[in-house]
C-alpha cells in the first residue's frame, strides 16, 4: 500500500476540488443557465490542477516524515496557486459565468476544507503506523556518530514508518542498541532476502564501499540515500547545489533572516498585541487590585533579561513576589516562600505574563520566541551550553517551542536548560508562521489544562 499512498492522497485532493465545486453550483443555481460556459469551465478547473500537483503533490519523502505545520502550508499553497490559475485562464477565456460571491464561496471552503482533510490524512497515517504497518524497511551502512543519530532521527516518531534491520560495517560489533550489526560484504546476500526498501550510507572517505552499496541498491532496484558527515551542531536544513560537476551542500539562511519573514512575524505581533491592548484594561484592573491587596509594593515586576542580538531590555511581568533582593538571581521554586498566595495563582494560570504584551508592541518581544533569560542566568549558561547564544538571533517571545513541549519553568539541573535550547534552536532553523500560530494554539491548551511545570 505504501507505494500508492501518495496517489491516492492527491486523488483525494483532487476529488475535493470537484466536490466542493458541485457544492458551489448547488448553493448558486444560476451558475447552471451557461450550460456552454460551464462545460468550458469544469475542464478548466480540472487542467489548473494539473500544474499545481505537479509542484506540491504529495511525495513518499512529504507523507512520511513532514510536520503538521507544512502539510497546512502546502495545503494554502494548492488552494492559493489554483486560485491564480483558475481566474487567469477564465479570464483569458472570458468564462465569466460565476459571480464573484461564488469564487469566494468556493475558495473560502477550499481553504477550510482542503488543509483540515490534509491535516486528518497525515495524523491518520501516522497513527496506523505506530500499530505497525506501512513502514519500510532500511539498513544503514556504517556505525560512526552519523549513522547513530540517523537511527535516533529515524526511530524518534514511529509515525515515520522507518524499521531499522540492520547496520553495516567493515569490522562491525555484533549489535548497536538492540540492532544486528553485520559485515559490508554480507551486504548483497542479505538485501532481497530480508525484502529490504531502503539503503542509507553513513560512512566517509570510502568511495569503494561506496560504490559497492549503490550498485546493491541498483541490483535491487532500491532506493539509495547518502548521509554526509556533519557535525550534530550544523543541525539546520541544507540546499543543494553545484560548481560545474561537482555536488555542493550549502546551509540555508534561517527563515527569519528573511526581510518578507520578519515584517510578517512583525506584523502579525502588532496586530496580536495591539488587540490585546485595548481589552488589557479589564484584566489590568483586578490583578491589580488582587497584587495590592495581598502584599506592598509595585504592581508590575520589571527585570533586566537578555533579548535580541543579546542586547538588555526591561521585561515587564505582574509582581507575584514579596518584594525580595533575590529577585534578579534566584528562579522561582515549586514552594517558594517568596511568592504570596495571589501570586502563585497569577503564575500557575500564566496570567503574570501578560504585560509582556507590552514588550511585544514596543518590539522588544515576540508573540512566539525563545524565552527571555535573567542577565546572570545568559553570562553562566553561556559557558555550559553549546549554541546557547544561537537562541538570542530572533526576539524572546511570551511563549515558545521549548515551552509547549515541556521545558518551561525551573532549570535546576543543566539537562533541562540544554533541552530548551535544544528547542529554541530547533525552533530557529524551522520557523514557518504556521508553527508560531500551532504555539500559541498549544499554549492556550495548556494554560487550560493547566501545566506542572508553572510556579
Amino acid at each position: 500500500m505504501g507505494r500508492y499512498l501518495p496517489g491516492i492522497l492527491t486523488l483525494v485532493d483532487w476529488l475535493m476540488f470537484n466536490i466542493l465545486f458541485a457544492v458551489v453550483l448547488w448553493l448558486y443555481p444560476e451558475i447552471k443557465q451557461h450550460t456552454q460556459h460551464l462545460k468550458y469551465l469544469w475542464v478548466v478547473l480540472n487542467l489548473c490542477i494539473v500544474p499545481v500537483v505537479l509542484r506540491l503533490a504529495r511525495t513518499k519523502e512529504v507523507t512520511r516524515t513532514i510536520l503538521l505545520d507544512k502539510v497546512l502550508l502546502r495545503s494554502l499553497a494548492i488552494v492559493g496557486m489554483h486560485a491564480l490559475y483558475f481566474l487567469a485562464v477564465s479570464t483569458l477565456l472570458s468564462i465569466d459565468c460565476i459571480p464573484t460571491r461564488a469564487y469566494l464561496a468556493y475558495y473560502g471552503m477550499l481553504m477550510v476544507v482542503l488543509p483540515s482533510w490534509s491535516i486528518l490524512s497525515a495524523r491518520m497515517i501516522k497513527s496506523y503506523r505506530r500499530r505497525g504497518y506501512n513502514y519500510l524497511r532500511v539498513v544503514i551502512i556504517g556505525t560512526n556518530n552519523t549513522a547513530k543519530r540517523l537511527r535516533e532521527q529515524m526511530e524518534s516518531d514511529p509515525g515515520f514508518g522507518y524499521k531499522i534491520i540492520a547496520f553495516f560495517d567493515q569490522d562491525p560489533p555484533e549489535e548497536i542498541d538492540g540492532i544486528p550489526a553485520h559485515r559490508l560484504d554480507t551486504l548483497a546476500q542479505f538485501v532481497p532476502e530480508h525484502k529490504i526498501d531502503q539503503i542509507y550510507f553513513a560512512m566517509s572517505g570510502h568511495n569503494d564501499l561506496l560504490s559497492q552499496a549503490v550498485k546493491v541498491a541498483d541490483d535491487n532496484v532500491l532506493d539509495f540515500y547518502y548521509a554526509p558527515q556533519i557535525s550534530k551542531y550544523v543541525s539546520r536544513g541544507f540546499a543543494m547545489t553545484t560548481i560545474g560537476a561537482v555536488p555542493l551542500l550549502s546551509i540555508r539562511a534561517n527563515p527569519l533572516s528573511s526581510l518578507m519573514n520578519r515584517m510578517l512575524k512583525r506584523g502579525f505581533d502588532v496586530l496580536f498585541s495591539g488587540i490585546f491592548l485595548i481589552f488589557y484594561p479589564l484584566i489590568y484592573i483586578p490583578i491589580a487590585i488582587g497584587i495590592k491587596i495581598t502584599s506592598p509594593g509595585p504592581v508590575y515586576f520589571r527585570q533586566q533579561r537578555t533579548g535580541y542580538r543579546g542586547q538588555p531590555f526591561t521585561c515587564l511581568k505582574f509582581r507575584t513576589m514579596h518584594v525580595n533582593v533575590q529577585a534578579d538571581t534566584a528562579q522561582a521554586t515549586a514552594n517558594d516562600p517568596r511568592k504570596t498566595r495571589f501570586g502563585d495563582f497569577l503564575r500557575r494560570t500564566s496570567l503574570d505574563e501578560l504585560p509582556q504584551f507590552i514588550n511585544v508592541f514596543r518590539g522588544e518581544m515576540s508573540v512566539v520566541g525563545p524565552r527571555p533569560h535573567m542577565l546572570k542566568h545568559t553570562e553562566q549558561y553561556s559557558k555550559l551550553v553549546d549554541r546557547y547564544m544561537v537562541r538570542h538571533f530572533v526576539k524572546p517571545g511570551i511563549t515558545g517551542w521549548a515551552q509547549v513541549n515541556g521545558y518551561r519553568g525551573l532549570t535546576d539541573e543543566l539537562w533541562k536548560m540544554e533541552k530548551r535550547v535544544q528547542h529554541d534552536v530547533w525552533y530557529i532553523e524551522n520557523w514557518t508562521f504556521a508553527l508560531d500560530l500551532r504555539i500559541i494554539a498549544r499554549t492556550v491548551i495548556n494554560a487550560v489544562k493547566g501545566e506542572s511545570n508553572a510556579f
